[in-house]
């Protein structure tokens, strides 16, 4: 089975790390992205999921009408720091899913950093943190599924992140 890559407005953008000078970014998919995916490529009826070990695991089904059997991956979440099974729950779906394929082009994103002043930085005491929004505004891939082109906007909709693999 193969799943199509993730459109830009799929992907979602949380901060790594902040310093001083700017912070670094990470890109993910939710667990309503996967579910969508899903839905759209295979039908509503040809997938399902199971939660083990107190929904710390996750087993993805996808039924092969060739075998007639259902074919599983499974792996394993951590806890959120909001709502402990909900976030190990939804951890582990995501897991799984990657293992299926989806959102799999996301490991090849290049490092991230965006400037302090693109970043709306604040310090509290020694530790400095920032509360601003960034949303993917371009995402291009080749045929293998890299990513190949990345752009990404603040909140203000000022372009702070732009990257093409050389």
């Amino acid at each position: 089975m193969k799943f199509r890559t993730l459109r830009a407005d799929e992907i979602d953008v949380r901060v790594a790390t902040v310093k001083e000078n700017g912070l670094s970014l990470l890109l993910y998919k939710d667990a309503r992205c996967d579910m969508n995916i899903l839905d759209e490529t295979i039908g509503s009826m040809n997938w399902k999921r199971e939660h083990t070990r107190d929904n710390a695991n996750c087993i993805v089904s996808l039924w092969d009408s060739e075998k007639q059997q259902w074919i599983s991956k499974e792996d394993t979440g951590k806890e959120s720091f909001t709502e402990k099974e909900k976030g190990i729950a939804s951890d582990s779906f995501k897991r799984a899913c990657f293992n299926w394929g989806i959102g799999r082009e996301l490991y090849t994103a290049p490092f991230i950093w965006i400037k302090a002043e693109d970043a709306n930085i604040k310090q509290y005491n020694n530790k400095f943190s920032s509360n601003e929004k960034f949303t993917i505004e371009k995402i291009a891939y080749d045929e293998a599924k890299n990513i190949t082109g990345l752009s990404i906007q603040n909140s203000k909709g000022k372009r702070v992140f732009v990257w093409q693999k050389s």
